[in-house]
Protein backbone atom coordinates (compact mmCIF):
# COMPACT_ATOMS: atom_id res chain seq x y z
CA UNK A 1 0.00 0.00 0.00
CA UNK A 2 1.47 3.36 -1.05
CA UNK A 3 1.79 6.31 1.34
CA UNK A 4 1.73 10.07 0.85
CA UNK A 5 2.54 12.89 3.25
CA UNK A 6 0.56 16.13 3.19
CA UNK A 7 0.32 19.01 5.66
CA UNK A 8 -3.49 19.24 5.53
CA UNK A 9 -5.78 16.53 4.22
CA UNK A 10 -9.32 17.71 3.49
CA UNK A 11 -11.90 14.92 3.29
CA UNK A 12 -14.76 16.21 1.16
CA UNK A 13 -14.98 18.94 -1.49
CA UNK A 14 -18.15 20.64 -0.30
CA UNK A 15 -18.49 24.24 0.87
CA UNK A 16 -16.45 23.86 4.06
CA UNK A 17 -13.59 21.94 2.48
CA UNK A 18 -13.27 24.26 -0.50
CA UNK A 19 -13.42 27.43 1.58
CA UNK A 20 -10.64 26.11 3.85
CA UNK A 21 -8.68 25.21 0.71
CA UNK A 22 -8.94 28.78 -0.62
CA UNK A 23 -7.12 29.98 2.51
CA UNK A 24 -4.53 27.20 2.36
CA UNK A 25 -3.80 28.00 -1.29
CA UNK A 26 -3.26 31.66 -0.40
CA UNK A 27 -0.81 30.70 2.34
CA UNK A 28 1.02 28.29 0.03
CA UNK A 29 0.29 25.27 2.23
CA UNK A 30 0.74 21.69 1.00
CA UNK A 31 -2.81 20.26 1.08
CA UNK A 32 -4.95 17.70 -0.72
CA UNK A 33 -8.70 17.14 -1.02
CA UNK A 34 -10.18 13.64 -1.23
CA UNK A 35 -13.67 13.45 -2.77
CA UNK A 36 -15.79 10.32 -3.25
CA UNK A 37 -17.71 11.79 -6.22
CA UNK A 38 -16.22 11.28 -9.67
CA UNK A 39 -15.91 15.02 -10.36
CA UNK A 40 -17.02 18.47 -9.25
CA UNK A 41 -20.56 18.88 -7.95
CA UNK A 42 -22.93 19.19 -10.91
CA UNK A 43 -26.24 19.91 -9.18
CA UNK A 44 -26.24 21.41 -5.70
CA UNK A 45 -29.22 21.08 -3.38
CA UNK A 46 -28.30 24.27 -1.48
CA UNK A 47 -28.84 27.62 -3.13
CA UNK A 48 -29.44 30.42 -0.60
CA UNK A 49 -26.36 32.64 -0.29
CA UNK A 50 -26.67 34.81 2.81
CA UNK A 51 -25.16 38.29 3.01
CA UNK A 52 -22.24 37.14 5.19
CA UNK A 53 -21.29 34.52 2.59
CA UNK A 54 -21.49 37.14 -0.17
CA UNK A 55 -19.12 39.30 1.91
CA UNK A 56 -16.70 36.37 2.19
CA UNK A 57 -16.71 35.75 -1.55
CA UNK A 58 -16.18 39.46 -2.15
CA UNK A 59 -13.22 39.50 0.26
CA UNK A 60 -11.70 36.64 -1.78
CA UNK A 61 -12.18 38.66 -4.98
CA UNK A 62 -14.88 36.39 -6.45
CA UNK A 63 -17.99 38.31 -5.42
CA UNK A 64 -18.65 40.07 -8.73
CA UNK A 65 -19.22 36.85 -10.71
CA UNK A 66 -21.58 35.56 -8.03
CA UNK A 67 -23.62 38.76 -7.92
CA UNK A 68 -23.85 38.99 -11.70
CA UNK A 69 -25.22 35.45 -12.09
CA UNK A 70 -27.42 35.16 -8.99
CA UNK A 71 -31.08 35.92 -8.31
CA UNK A 72 -31.22 38.85 -5.87
CA UNK A 73 -33.76 38.44 -3.07
CA UNK A 74 -35.14 41.91 -2.39
CA UNK A 75 -38.70 41.47 -1.14
CA UNK A 76 -40.70 39.04 0.97
CA UNK A 77 -44.36 38.37 0.23
CA UNK A 78 -46.60 36.86 2.91
CA UNK A 79 -49.76 34.97 1.98
CA UNK A 80 -52.31 33.41 4.33
CA UNK A 81 -55.77 31.88 4.57
CA UNK A 82 -58.56 34.21 3.53
CA UNK A 83 -60.22 34.06 6.95
CA UNK A 84 -62.05 37.39 6.78
CA UNK A 85 -64.60 36.28 4.25
CA UNK A 86 -64.84 34.19 1.15
CA UNK A 87 -63.45 30.68 0.82
CA UNK A 88 -61.10 29.85 3.72
CA UNK A 89 -59.31 27.33 1.53
CA UNK A 90 -58.16 30.20 -0.65
CA UNK A 91 -55.11 32.35 0.06
CA UNK A 92 -54.59 36.11 -0.07
CA UNK A 93 -51.56 38.35 0.28
CA UNK A 94 -51.23 39.90 3.76
CA UNK A 95 -48.08 42.03 3.46
CA UNK A 96 -44.78 42.77 1.78
CA UNK A 97 -41.50 43.32 3.63
CA UNK A 98 -37.88 43.99 2.62
CA UNK A 99 -35.77 40.84 2.60
CA UNK A 100 -33.09 42.45 4.77
CA UNK A 101 -32.60 45.55 6.88
CA UNK A 102 -30.33 48.02 5.08
CA UNK A 103 -27.89 48.20 7.99
CA UNK A 104 -27.33 44.44 8.14
CA UNK A 105 -24.92 44.44 5.21
CA UNK A 106 -23.97 46.38 2.10
CA UNK A 107 -24.25 43.08 0.23
CA UNK A 108 -27.53 41.47 -0.93
CA UNK A 109 -29.06 38.09 -0.13
CA UNK A 110 -28.85 36.07 -3.35
CA UNK A 111 -29.74 32.67 -4.79
CA UNK A 112 -27.12 30.72 -6.74
CA UNK A 113 -26.65 26.97 -7.10
CA UNK A 114 -24.06 25.40 -4.81
CA UNK A 115 -22.33 23.77 -7.77
CA UNK A 116 -21.54 27.22 -9.18
CA UNK A 117 -20.35 28.49 -5.78
CA UNK A 118 -18.02 25.51 -5.54
CA UNK A 119 -16.75 26.25 -9.04
CA UNK A 120 -15.93 29.83 -8.02
CA UNK A 121 -13.94 28.61 -5.02
CA UNK A 122 -12.11 25.97 -7.09
CA UNK A 123 -11.07 28.79 -9.44
CA UNK A 124 -8.96 30.12 -6.55
CA UNK A 125 -6.99 26.89 -6.10
CA UNK A 126 -4.60 27.30 -9.03
CA UNK A 127 -4.43 25.81 -12.51
CA UNK A 128 -4.27 22.24 -11.19
CA UNK A 129 -6.36 22.05 -8.00
CA UNK A 130 -5.19 19.21 -5.70
CA UNK A 131 -8.57 17.45 -5.61
CA UNK A 132 -8.54 13.68 -5.97
CA UNK A 133 -11.96 12.49 -7.11
CA UNK A 134 -13.42 8.95 -6.95
CA UNK A 135 -11.64 8.39 -3.64
CA UNK A 136 -13.46 7.10 -0.58
CA UNK A 137 -12.09 7.63 2.92
CA UNK A 138 -12.20 4.45 5.00
CA UNK A 139 -10.97 5.62 8.40
CA UNK A 140 -8.74 7.90 10.43
CA UNK A 141 -6.31 7.30 13.30
CA UNK A 142 -4.53 9.88 15.46
CA UNK A 143 -1.23 9.36 17.29
CA UNK A 144 -2.23 10.91 20.61
CA UNK A 145 1.34 11.01 21.91
CA UNK A 146 2.29 13.88 19.57
CA UNK A 147 2.14 17.31 21.26
CA UNK A 148 -0.07 20.09 19.87
CA UNK A 149 3.04 22.25 19.30
CA UNK A 150 4.90 19.60 17.24
CA UNK A 151 4.80 20.74 13.61
CA UNK A 152 7.37 18.29 12.25
CA UNK A 153 5.33 15.12 12.80
CA UNK A 154 2.48 13.71 10.72
CA UNK A 155 0.37 12.20 13.51
CA UNK A 156 -2.85 11.60 11.55
CA UNK A 157 -3.26 8.55 9.34
CA UNK A 158 -6.11 8.29 6.82
CA UNK A 159 -6.82 5.19 4.74
CA UNK A 160 -8.58 5.67 1.42
CA UNK A 161 -9.51 3.61 -1.63
CA UNK A 162 -10.00 4.83 -5.19
CA UNK A 163 -12.67 3.67 -7.65
CA UNK A 164 -10.29 1.14 -9.24
CA UNK A 165 -9.74 -0.51 -5.84
CA UNK A 166 -6.30 1.00 -5.17
CA UNK A 167 -5.64 1.48 -1.45
CA UNK A 168 -3.54 4.37 -0.20
CA UNK A 169 -2.52 5.74 3.19
CA UNK A 170 -2.17 9.47 3.80
CA UNK A 171 -0.18 10.88 6.70
CA UNK A 172 -1.07 14.44 7.62
CA UNK A 173 -0.34 17.09 10.22
CA UNK A 174 -4.02 18.05 10.19
CA UNK A 175 -7.19 16.52 8.79
CA UNK A 176 -10.48 18.31 8.11
CA UNK A 177 -13.60 16.15 8.15
CA UNK A 178 -15.77 17.93 5.57
CA UNK A 179 -17.49 14.73 4.44
CA UNK A 180 -21.11 15.49 5.20
CA UNK A 181 -23.87 14.24 7.46
CA UNK A 182 -22.78 10.60 7.11
CA UNK A 183 -19.14 11.52 7.83
CA UNK A 184 -16.73 8.59 7.82
CA UNK A 185 -14.21 10.75 9.69
CA UNK A 186 -16.69 11.40 12.52
CA UNK A 187 -17.76 7.77 12.74
CA UNK A 188 -14.16 6.55 12.65
CA UNK A 189 -13.36 8.78 15.64
CA UNK A 190 -16.36 7.38 17.53
CA UNK A 191 -18.08 10.76 17.77
CA UNK A 192 -21.89 10.82 17.89
CA UNK A 193 -24.54 13.15 16.52
CA UNK A 194 -26.77 14.27 19.39
CA UNK A 195 -30.28 15.63 18.85
CA UNK A 196 -33.62 14.55 17.50
CA UNK A 197 -35.97 14.29 14.54
CA UNK A 198 -39.49 15.61 14.46
CA UNK A 199 -42.46 13.97 12.76
CA UNK A 200 -42.68 16.96 10.39
CA UNK A 201 -42.02 15.99 6.76
CA UNK A 202 -41.34 18.50 4.01
CA UNK A 203 -40.91 18.17 0.30
CA UNK A 204 -38.67 20.27 -1.90
CA UNK A 205 -38.70 20.62 -5.67
CA UNK A 206 -37.06 22.81 -8.29
CA UNK A 207 -39.71 23.36 -10.93
CA UNK A 208 -40.64 25.37 -14.03
CA UNK A 209 -44.11 26.63 -13.04
CA UNK A 210 -47.08 27.48 -15.23
CA UNK A 211 -49.14 29.75 -13.01
CA UNK A 212 -51.11 32.97 -12.57
CA UNK A 213 -49.85 33.37 -8.96
CA UNK A 214 -48.62 37.00 -8.90
CA UNK A 215 -45.59 36.61 -6.59
CA UNK A 216 -43.95 33.62 -8.25
CA UNK A 217 -40.68 35.61 -8.74
CA UNK A 218 -40.50 36.76 -5.12
CA UNK A 219 -39.46 34.95 -1.98
CA UNK A 220 -42.85 34.16 -0.47
CA UNK A 221 -44.19 32.38 2.61
CA UNK A 222 -47.67 30.90 2.22
CA UNK A 223 -49.77 29.72 5.20
CA UNK A 224 -52.81 27.94 3.76
CA UNK A 225 -55.54 25.80 5.27
CA UNK A 226 -53.78 22.64 4.06
CA UNK A 227 -50.18 23.53 4.94
CA UNK A 228 -47.27 25.86 4.39
CA UNK A 229 -45.15 26.54 1.35
CA UNK A 230 -42.01 28.64 0.87
CA UNK A 231 -41.13 29.99 -2.59
CA UNK A 232 -37.48 30.61 -3.46
CA UNK A 233 -37.01 31.96 -7.03
CA UNK A 234 -33.89 30.54 -8.67
CA UNK A 235 -31.25 32.20 -10.79
CA UNK A 236 -31.88 32.28 -14.54
CA UNK A 237 -35.44 33.73 -14.51
CA UNK A 238 -37.35 30.47 -15.08
CA UNK A 239 -36.85 27.97 -12.25
CA UNK A 240 -38.45 28.24 -8.81
CA UNK A 241 -37.91 26.16 -5.65
CA UNK A 242 -40.83 25.12 -3.44
CA UNK A 243 -40.45 23.93 0.14
CA UNK A 244 -43.76 22.22 0.97
CA UNK A 245 -45.09 21.15 4.38
CA UNK A 246 -46.69 17.73 3.97
CA UNK A 247 -49.66 16.44 6.00
CA UNK A 248 -49.09 14.96 9.47
CA UNK A 249 -48.33 11.25 9.34
CA UNK A 250 -46.51 11.43 5.99
CA UNK A 251 -43.47 9.14 5.68
CA UNK A 252 -40.63 10.83 3.77
CA UNK A 253 -39.57 7.64 1.97
CA UNK A 254 -43.10 7.09 0.63
CA UNK A 255 -43.51 10.57 -0.90
CA UNK A 256 -43.77 10.78 -4.70
CA UNK A 257 -43.41 13.72 -7.06
CA UNK A 258 -47.15 13.49 -7.77
CA UNK A 259 -47.78 13.90 -4.01
CA UNK A 260 -45.73 17.11 -3.92
CA UNK A 261 -47.34 18.59 -7.00
CA UNK A 262 -50.86 17.70 -5.93
CA UNK A 263 -50.33 19.23 -2.48
CA UNK A 264 -48.81 22.38 -3.96
CA UNK A 265 -51.88 22.87 -6.17
CA UNK A 266 -54.13 22.80 -3.07
CA UNK A 267 -51.96 25.32 -1.22
CA UNK A 268 -52.08 27.81 -4.12
CA UNK A 269 -55.90 27.88 -4.41
CA UNK A 270 -57.54 29.90 -5.97
CA UNK A 271 -54.52 30.33 -8.28
CA UNK A 272 -53.61 27.87 -10.99
CA UNK A 273 -50.38 25.90 -10.54
CA UNK A 274 -49.08 23.48 -13.14
CA UNK A 275 -45.57 22.23 -13.80
CA UNK A 276 -43.88 22.43 -17.19
CA UNK A 277 -40.94 20.42 -15.82
CA UNK A 278 -39.31 19.32 -12.58
CA UNK A 279 -35.53 19.66 -12.38
CA UNK A 280 -35.05 17.98 -8.96
CA UNK A 281 -37.13 16.97 -5.96
CA UNK A 282 -36.84 15.27 -2.58
CA UNK A 283 -38.66 14.74 0.73
CA UNK A 284 -37.15 14.77 4.20
CA UNK A 285 -37.99 14.57 7.89
CA UNK A 286 -36.73 17.55 9.86
CA UNK A 287 -34.04 16.91 12.46
CA UNK A 288 -31.51 18.97 14.41
CA UNK A 289 -28.29 17.31 15.50
CA UNK A 290 -24.82 18.35 16.63
CA UNK A 291 -21.64 16.30 17.07
CA UNK A 292 -20.61 15.70 20.66
CA UNK A 293 -17.02 16.68 19.79
CA UNK A 294 -15.62 18.88 17.03
CA UNK A 295 -11.99 17.77 17.15
CA UNK A 296 -9.62 14.97 18.09
CA UNK A 297 -6.41 16.12 19.77
CA UNK A 298 -6.60 19.38 17.78
CA UNK A 299 -5.37 17.38 14.80
CA UNK A 300 -8.68 16.30 13.24
CA UNK A 301 -11.46 18.88 12.95
CA UNK A 302 -15.06 18.36 11.90
CA UNK A 303 -16.81 20.99 9.76
CA UNK A 304 -20.20 21.50 8.14
CA UNK A 305 -22.77 18.72 8.04
CA UNK A 306 -20.22 16.37 9.62
CA UNK A 307 -20.87 18.18 12.91
CA UNK A 308 -24.25 19.96 12.58
CA UNK A 309 -27.44 19.17 10.66
CA UNK A 310 -30.77 21.00 10.58
CA UNK A 311 -33.67 21.94 8.31
CA UNK A 312 -32.93 23.76 5.03
CA UNK A 313 -35.66 26.42 5.23
CA UNK A 314 -33.57 29.12 6.92
CA UNK A 315 -30.93 28.73 4.22
CA UNK A 316 -28.17 28.11 6.75
CA UNK A 317 -26.61 24.73 5.91
CA UNK A 318 -24.27 25.63 3.08
CA UNK A 319 -23.56 29.06 4.56
CA UNK A 320 -22.63 27.91 8.06
CA UNK A 321 -20.62 25.00 6.64
CA UNK A 322 -18.67 27.35 4.38
CA UNK A 323 -18.01 29.61 7.36
CA UNK A 324 -16.61 26.65 9.33
CA UNK A 325 -14.01 26.23 6.60
CA UNK A 326 -13.48 29.99 6.49
CA UNK A 327 -12.70 29.93 10.22
CA UNK A 328 -10.22 27.03 10.31
CA UNK A 329 -8.43 27.73 7.01
CA UNK A 330 -6.56 30.92 7.93
CA UNK A 331 -5.64 29.54 11.34
CA UNK A 332 -3.97 26.50 9.80
CA UNK A 333 -2.28 28.86 7.34
CA UNK A 334 -0.79 30.88 10.21
CA UNK A 335 0.40 27.75 12.01
CA UNK A 336 1.93 25.93 9.04
CA UNK A 337 3.82 28.99 7.79
CA UNK A 338 5.36 29.37 11.24
CA UNK A 339 3.58 32.67 11.92
CA UNK A 340 1.13 31.46 14.54
CA UNK A 341 1.05 29.37 17.71
CA UNK A 342 -1.00 26.16 17.38
CA UNK A 343 -2.70 26.03 20.79
CA UNK A 344 -4.59 29.36 20.90
CA UNK A 345 -5.45 29.31 17.20
CA UNK A 346 -6.76 25.73 17.10
CA UNK A 347 -8.61 26.02 20.39
CA UNK A 348 -10.37 29.12 19.06
CA UNK A 349 -11.85 27.11 16.16
CA UNK A 350 -13.53 24.75 18.60
CA UNK A 351 -14.70 27.56 20.91
CA UNK A 352 -16.13 29.61 18.06
CA UNK A 353 -17.72 27.04 15.80
CA UNK A 354 -19.16 24.78 18.52
CA UNK A 355 -21.01 27.80 19.88
CA UNK A 356 -22.15 28.81 16.38
CA UNK A 357 -23.46 25.27 15.69
CA UNK A 358 -25.32 25.15 19.02
CA UNK A 359 -26.94 28.53 18.37
CA UNK A 360 -27.84 27.47 14.82
CA UNK A 361 -29.66 24.37 16.02
CA UNK A 362 -31.57 26.30 18.69
CA UNK A 363 -32.56 28.90 16.10
CA UNK A 364 -33.58 26.22 13.61
CA UNK A 365 -35.81 24.49 16.19
CA UNK A 366 -37.70 27.74 16.73
CA UNK A 367 -37.77 28.62 13.03
CA UNK A 368 -39.04 25.16 12.10
CA UNK A 369 -41.83 25.38 14.68
CA UNK A 370 -42.83 28.71 13.16
CA UNK A 371 -43.51 26.90 9.87
CA UNK A 372 -45.48 24.11 11.54
CA UNK A 373 -49.23 24.69 11.11
CA UNK A 374 -50.12 22.55 14.13
CA UNK A 375 -47.62 24.37 16.39
CA UNK A 376 -48.91 27.81 15.34
CA UNK A 377 -52.49 26.74 15.99
CA UNK A 378 -51.68 25.29 19.43
CA UNK A 379 -49.71 28.39 20.46
CA UNK A 380 -52.07 30.97 19.00
CA UNK A 381 -49.54 32.44 16.59
CA UNK A 382 -51.41 34.68 14.17
CA UNK A 383 -50.55 35.28 10.53
CA UNK A 384 -49.32 38.77 11.47
CA UNK A 385 -47.09 37.36 14.24
CA UNK A 386 -45.70 34.74 11.84
CA UNK A 387 -44.74 37.43 9.34
CA UNK A 388 -43.20 39.62 12.06
CA UNK A 389 -41.10 36.77 13.50
CA UNK A 390 -39.98 35.81 9.99
CA UNK A 391 -38.74 39.36 9.37
CA UNK A 392 -37.11 39.57 12.82
CA UNK A 393 -35.14 36.41 12.06
CA UNK A 394 -33.49 38.21 9.14
CA UNK A 395 -30.35 39.30 11.02
CA UNK A 396 -29.66 35.74 12.11
CA UNK A 397 -30.43 34.15 8.75
CA UNK A 398 -28.22 36.75 7.06
CA UNK A 399 -25.29 35.27 9.00
CA UNK A 400 -24.65 38.57 10.79
CA UNK A 401 -25.59 37.53 14.34
CA UNK A 402 -22.49 35.39 14.95
CA UNK A 403 -20.63 36.66 18.01
CA UNK A 404 -17.45 34.93 19.14
CA UNK A 405 -16.55 34.79 22.83
CA UNK A 406 -13.23 35.76 24.39
CA UNK A 407 -10.37 33.51 23.25
CA UNK A 408 -6.75 33.69 22.19
CA UNK A 409 -7.84 35.66 19.09
CA UNK A 410 -10.72 37.69 20.55
CA UNK A 411 -9.97 40.19 23.32
CA UNK A 412 -13.29 41.32 24.77
CA UNK A 413 -13.46 44.04 27.43
CA UNK A 414 -17.19 44.33 28.09
CA UNK A 415 -16.85 47.45 30.23
CA UNK A 416 -14.69 49.56 27.94
CA UNK A 417 -15.08 48.40 24.32
CA UNK A 418 -18.26 50.39 23.66
CA UNK A 419 -16.68 53.53 25.15
CA UNK A 420 -14.07 53.34 22.38
CA UNK A 421 -16.20 52.24 19.42
CA UNK A 422 -19.92 52.42 20.07
CA UNK A 423 -21.25 50.54 17.03
CA UNK A 424 -18.61 47.85 16.61
CA UNK A 425 -18.80 44.66 18.67
CA UNK A 426 -15.65 42.71 19.45
CA UNK A 427 -16.19 39.11 18.32
CA UNK A 428 -18.58 40.06 15.51
CA UNK A 429 -17.79 40.74 11.87
CA UNK A 430 -16.32 44.17 11.08
CA UNK A 431 -19.10 46.30 9.59
CA UNK A 432 -18.44 48.58 6.65
CA UNK A 433 -19.14 52.17 5.68
CA UNK A 434 -18.44 54.31 2.63
CA UNK A 435 -15.15 56.22 2.70
CA UNK A 436 -13.11 58.13 0.10
CA UNK A 437 -9.71 56.75 -0.83
CA UNK A 438 -7.18 59.49 -0.14
CA UNK A 439 -4.85 58.95 -3.10
CA UNK A 440 -7.46 59.05 -5.89
CA UNK A 441 -10.76 60.32 -4.37
CA UNK A 442 -12.54 57.04 -5.12
CA UNK A 443 -15.64 56.43 -3.00
CA UNK A 444 -15.73 52.82 -1.78
CA UNK A 445 -16.72 50.54 1.05
CA UNK A 446 -13.99 50.38 3.70
CA UNK A 447 -13.96 46.56 3.71
CA UNK A 448 -12.85 46.70 0.06
CA UNK A 449 -9.56 47.95 1.49
CA UNK A 450 -9.23 44.81 3.61
CA UNK A 451 -8.81 41.97 1.06
CA UNK A 452 -8.67 38.45 2.52
CA UNK A 453 -5.08 37.51 1.77
CA UNK A 454 -4.28 36.13 5.23
CA UNK A 455 -3.08 39.23 7.04
CA UNK A 456 -4.42 40.99 10.14
CA UNK A 457 -5.54 44.60 9.89
CA UNK A 458 -4.84 47.52 12.21
CA UNK A 459 -7.61 49.97 11.32
CA UNK A 460 -6.72 53.36 12.81
CA UNK A 461 -9.37 56.07 13.08
CA UNK A 462 -7.15 59.13 13.65
CA UNK A 463 -9.66 62.01 13.45
CA UNK A 464 -8.91 65.28 11.66
CA UNK A 465 -5.13 65.27 11.09
CA UNK A 466 -5.20 68.78 9.62
CA UNK A 467 -5.35 69.79 13.28
CA UNK A 468 -1.82 69.91 14.75
CA UNK A 469 -2.75 68.02 17.92
CA UNK A 470 -4.34 65.11 15.98
CA UNK A 471 -1.43 65.02 13.52
CA UNK A 472 1.02 64.70 16.41
CA UNK A 473 -1.08 61.95 17.97
CA UNK A 474 -1.12 60.03 14.68
CA UNK A 475 2.68 60.20 14.46
CA UNK A 476 2.95 58.68 17.95
CA UNK A 477 0.40 55.97 17.11
CA UNK A 478 2.23 55.14 13.87
CA UNK A 479 5.57 54.76 15.66
CA UNK A 480 4.00 52.52 18.33
CA UNK A 481 2.22 50.27 15.84
CA UNK A 482 5.30 50.06 13.60
CA UNK A 483 7.21 48.60 16.56
CA UNK A 484 4.50 45.98 17.03
CA UNK A 485 4.31 45.04 13.35
CA UNK A 486 8.09 44.75 13.03
CA UNK A 487 8.15 42.33 15.96
CA UNK A 488 6.02 39.80 14.05
CA UNK A 489 7.13 40.35 10.44
CA UNK A 490 9.90 37.99 9.24
CA UNK A 491 12.83 39.43 7.28
CA UNK A 492 12.51 39.40 3.52
CA UNK A 493 8.71 39.54 3.31
CA UNK A 494 6.46 42.45 2.46
CA UNK A 495 5.99 44.74 5.51
CA UNK A 496 2.20 44.36 5.26
CA UNK A 497 2.07 40.58 4.78
CA UNK A 498 1.46 39.57 8.42
CA UNK A 499 -0.12 42.66 9.99
CA UNK A 500 -1.46 45.22 7.54
CA UNK A 501 -2.58 48.74 8.33
CA UNK A 502 -5.46 51.01 7.25
CA UNK A 503 -5.88 54.68 8.15
CA UNK A 504 -9.24 56.49 8.21
CA UNK A 505 -9.09 60.25 8.78
CA UNK A 506 -12.00 62.63 9.28
CA UNK A 507 -12.61 66.19 8.12
CA UNK A 508 -11.73 67.87 4.83
CA UNK A 509 -9.19 65.60 3.11
CA UNK A 510 -8.12 68.46 0.81
CA UNK A 511 -6.49 70.17 3.79
CA UNK A 512 -4.10 67.22 4.22
CA UNK A 513 -1.09 66.60 1.97
CA UNK A 514 0.19 63.12 1.10
CA UNK A 515 3.58 63.81 2.73
CA UNK A 516 1.80 64.47 6.04
CA UNK A 517 0.66 60.83 6.18
CA UNK A 518 3.14 58.78 8.27
CA UNK A 519 5.27 56.31 6.28
CA UNK A 520 3.82 53.46 8.33
CA UNK A 521 0.58 53.81 6.33
CA UNK A 522 2.33 53.98 2.94
CA UNK A 523 4.75 51.03 3.11
CA UNK A 524 6.99 50.16 0.18
CA UNK A 525 5.57 46.97 -1.38
CA UNK A 526 5.25 44.96 -4.58
CA UNK A 527 7.44 44.02 -7.51
CA UNK A 528 8.46 47.62 -8.24
CA UNK A 529 8.99 48.61 -4.58
CA UNK A 530 6.57 51.51 -4.79
CA UNK A 531 4.95 53.36 -1.93
CA UNK A 532 1.55 51.75 -1.40
CA UNK A 533 -0.95 54.61 -1.35
CA UNK A 534 -4.08 52.44 -1.10
CA UNK A 535 -4.28 52.09 2.69
CA UNK A 536 -5.41 55.64 3.54
CA UNK A 537 -9.07 56.76 3.48
CA UNK A 538 -11.09 59.79 4.46
CA UNK A 539 -14.54 60.06 5.97
CA UNK A 540 -15.45 62.90 3.65
CA UNK A 541 -17.87 63.98 0.93
CA UNK A 542 -17.26 62.18 -2.37
CA UNK A 543 -17.83 63.71 -5.78
CA UNK A 544 -20.63 61.40 -6.93
CA UNK A 545 -21.65 59.14 -4.04
CA UNK A 546 -22.37 61.51 -1.18
CA UNK A 547 -20.91 61.27 2.33
CA UNK A 548 -20.55 57.91 4.08
CA UNK A 549 -20.40 59.36 7.62
CA UNK A 550 -18.15 56.47 8.60
CA UNK A 551 -17.16 57.80 12.05
CA UNK A 552 -20.84 58.18 12.89
CA UNK A 553 -21.65 54.73 11.50
CA UNK A 554 -18.92 53.11 13.60
CA UNK A 555 -19.71 55.22 16.65
CA UNK A 556 -16.23 56.75 16.94
CA UNK A 557 -15.57 60.21 18.35
CA UNK A 558 -13.15 61.90 15.88
CA UNK A 559 -11.61 63.85 18.77
CA UNK A 560 -10.63 60.62 20.54
CA UNK A 561 -10.08 58.25 17.61
CA UNK A 562 -9.71 54.49 17.97
CA UNK A 563 -7.84 51.37 16.86
CA UNK A 564 -9.87 48.40 15.60
CA UNK A 565 -7.93 45.14 15.11
CA UNK A 566 -9.57 43.00 12.41
CA UNK A 567 -8.79 39.32 11.89
CA UNK A 568 -8.04 37.76 8.49
CA UNK A 569 -11.65 36.53 8.39
CA UNK A 570 -12.95 40.08 9.07
CA UNK A 571 -14.10 39.45 12.64
CA UNK A 572 -13.20 42.17 15.16
CA UNK A 573 -10.52 40.91 17.53
CA UNK A 574 -9.90 43.95 19.74
CA UNK A 575 -10.56 47.68 20.02
CA UNK A 576 -8.30 50.18 21.79
CA UNK A 577 -8.17 53.90 22.54
CA UNK A 578 -5.27 55.84 21.00
CA UNK A 579 -3.52 56.31 24.35
CA UNK A 580 -0.03 55.83 25.76
CA UNK A 581 -0.74 52.15 26.46
CA UNK A 582 -1.46 51.36 22.80
CA UNK A 583 1.87 49.72 21.91
CA UNK A 584 1.99 47.57 25.03
CA UNK A 585 -1.63 46.35 24.82
CA UNK A 586 -1.43 45.66 21.07
CA UNK A 587 1.85 43.78 21.38
CA UNK A 588 0.54 41.72 24.29
CA UNK A 589 -2.51 40.73 22.23
CA UNK A 590 -0.50 39.56 19.22
CA UNK A 591 2.04 37.76 21.43
CA UNK A 592 -0.79 35.52 22.55
CA UNK A 593 -1.00 33.72 19.20
CA UNK A 594 1.70 35.01 16.80
CA UNK A 595 5.34 33.94 16.97
CA UNK A 596 7.72 36.91 17.34
CA UNK A 597 10.62 36.97 14.88
CA UNK A 598 14.00 36.14 16.37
Amino acid sequence: MSEEQVDVLICGSGSAGLCAAVWLARFGINYKILERRDGPLKIGQADGVQTRTVEIFDSFGIGDDMLREAYHVLELAFWAQNIEGGNKDNIKRTRYAPDKETEISHQPHVILNQARLNELMISQLGSNPPIQYSTEVKGVEVDESVDITDLSSYPVKVDAVSADGTHKTYRAKYVLGCDGAHSIIRKSLGFKMLGDSTDAVWGVMDIYPLTNFPDIRKKAAINSSVGNLLIIPREGDHMVRFYIELPSGTMAKEVTLDDLQSHARKIFRPYEMEFADTFWWSAYAIGQRRADYFHKNHRVFLTGDACHTHSPKAGQGMNVSLQDGHNIGWKLGHILTGLGKPKPLLESYVIEREKTATELIEFDRGFTKLFNSKYREEHGISQEQFAEKFVQAGRYTAGQAVRYDKSGVVDVDEGKDKEVVRNVTVGMRFPTAQVVRFCDAKAMQLVKGLPADGQWYLVVFAGDVSVAEKKERLEKVSAALANVVNRFTPAGVSPDSVIDRVLVISGDRKKVEQEEIPDFFTPVTGKWKQKNLFKVYADDESYNSGHGHAYEAYGIDPAKGALVIVRPDHYVAKVSPLDDNLEQSTQKFFEGFLSPVA
